[in-house]
């Protein structure tokens, strides 16, 4: 299978920046699109030959590593159409049954289940073994809330937020363990992250209306405490606390509609009562129209963090998911700013120490791949800086980054 490769060029660049951000960032990008066909909403990285190279995973294909040229069947082939879903909104690559060998793990349509498919170490087939029944959330994660070292499943069921991780055998059903009452909505309901909020080195659970505060001890304290902050009303994607303002306290960073347009960053304050509190920093505003500090573009449907320039800060890359809510055939309906480009952008961020301020200086990655449910930021290679990987109704694409020539 041949991955071309397209450059943005410097017309493209200044094209889509607004006038007070940089248009020569540090970084130039190549853009390889891996196949045009929609197989599913995200795309995960793993060894799936246990060569020693990262390989990609799209829906029923993954390609090896290092050229990802060559395409390999996880599962019969099922290409969706565009205007309507596919069944693999996220995917990863874990070896989950110790073997060795990366398996694939999919966190499925909303509501549905979660799966994974057991790596066959080159032989046969690959076997399919359900996780979880239900999955509900939009923004599920594969991410290890409990501090144990190991990823769970971070998702909700029947309106209860909680999460779930494989037994000793992970081909069996795997428990989930809710850490609320029945506050988490429905299968569709937006926003879902995991940071350490309140600085007790213990992962909470930030939701669109708050967060979830970890126990000292969560075996004799099943429901967690809540906060109620209006992070977003709509709910976006994934969120994130992180110390945006290089002050020693974690900030929240969300996008406020998924299906429209909206970013804002929370300060971290004290209130009147010395209590913990948060100063909402709107970026860009949920209108698409008003002036704002970054470009505006909707449906923000998936989000991640790394640091991409190589200084030590994590940055945010995001962008538009093409066709969220796809216009009917004969263009009438969908989302505000459905057919604009499929735009991607990386954040870097600047902190202000004690300040407050913090800046969030867009960089355009590509303007014909944006995001899907999800994008990941992942090392491919030995190279210095990392590669963001997309799968959504465009395609599968990978960016990889270098260093910008002088």
């Amino acid at each position: 299978m041949k991955s071309p490769l397209l450059l943005l060029t410097g017309a493209s660049l200044a094209a889509l920046l607004p006038p007070s951000a940089s248009a020569a960032p540090a970084l130039k990008w190549e853009t390889q699109q891996l196949t045009a066909d929609f197989y599913a909403e995200g795309a995960g990285v793993g060894d799936f030959n246990k060569d020693g190279v990262k390989d990609v995973v799209y829906g029923p294909v993954w390609f090896a590593g290092p050229s990802l040229k060559d395409s390999h069947t996880i599962y019969p082939a099922e290409k969706f159409e565009p205007r309507g879903y596919s069944k693999n909104f996220t995917a990863f690559g874990v070896d989950l049954n110790a073997d060795g060998w990366d398996d694939v793990l999919v966190l499925g349509f909303p509501g549905d289940e979660s799966y994974w498919f057991e790596n066959p170490k080159g032989q046969g087939d690959w076997k399919r073994h359900t996780a979880l029944k239900i999955t509900d959330n939009e923004s599920p994660l594969w991410t290890d809330l409990t501090g144990d070292g190991k990823p769970e499943i971070v998702c909700s069921q029947g309106g209860l937020f909680g999460y779930a991780s494989p037994g000793e055998d992970p081909t069996q059903l795997w428990p989930f363990t809710a850490i609320s009452g029945n506050a988490a909505g429905g299968r569709f309901t937006h926003g879902l992250g995991v940071g350490d909020v309140n600085g007790d080195k213990k992962m909470d659970i930030l939701e669109k209306n708050g967060w979830w505060e970890q126990p000292a001890n969560p075996r004799t304290q099943t429901v967690w405490t809540f906060h109620a902050v209006p992070f977003a009303e709509n709910g976006g994607a994934h969120m994130f606390a992180y110390d945006f303002d290089g002050d020693g306290d974690n900030d929240v960073f969300t996008s406020l509609n998924a299906h429209a347009y909206g970013l804002a960053w929370w300060e971290q304050t004290k209130g009147a009562d010395g209590q913990l509190a948060f100063t909402k920093h709107e970026l860009m505003p949920n209108d698409g129209k008003t002036a704002s500090k970054v470009p505006a573009f909707s449906q923000i449907h998936a989000i991640d963090m790394a640091d991409i320039n190589g200084d030590g800060i994590r940055d945010i890359v995001t962008g538009k998911r093409y066709w969220a809510h796809a216009p009917a055939p004969d263009g009438s309906g969908g989302d505000p700013g459905v057919n604009d480009p499929a735009v991607l952008y990386w954040y870097e961020v600047k902190p202000g120490g004690t300040s407050g301020a913090a800046e969030f200086i867009p960089h355009l990655i590509d303007s014909n791949s944006g995001v899907g449910t999800q994008v990941l930021i992942a090392s491919m290679d030995a190279r210095r800086t990392p590669s963001i990987i997309v799968g959504n109704k465009k395609g599968a694409f990978v960016h990889h980054a270098s260093p910008a020539t002088p």
